[in-house]
């Protein structure tokens, strides 16, 4: 497989990854107000917010290679 086809491939699934845990992340936030939690300890909303982030930032650079990539097509047309 080519490597751009992999790395749109895992661009989409890490994006759906990374919007699930900033939401668990909100909701774990919220439950704690009321003594309760989802991740039973595990990981605090704080740890769940940076790892949606940590993800959020591979596919932003996945995203910026796919653009630089098409613009040096272009240009070479």
């Amino acid at each position: 497989m080519n490597l751009d086809k992999i790395l749109s491939a895992a661009g989409r699934p890490l994006f759906v990854l990374a919007m699930a845990l900033l939401a668990l992340a909100a909701s774990e936030r919220i439950v704690n107000v009321f003594g309760y939690t989802i991740s039973r300890g595990t990981f605090t909303a704080g740890r769940l917010l940076e790892i949606g982030a940590i993800l959020l930032t591979f596919v932003i650079a996945i995203l910026l290679r796919q653009i630089r990539d098409e613009l040096r097509t272009s240009r070479s047309r």
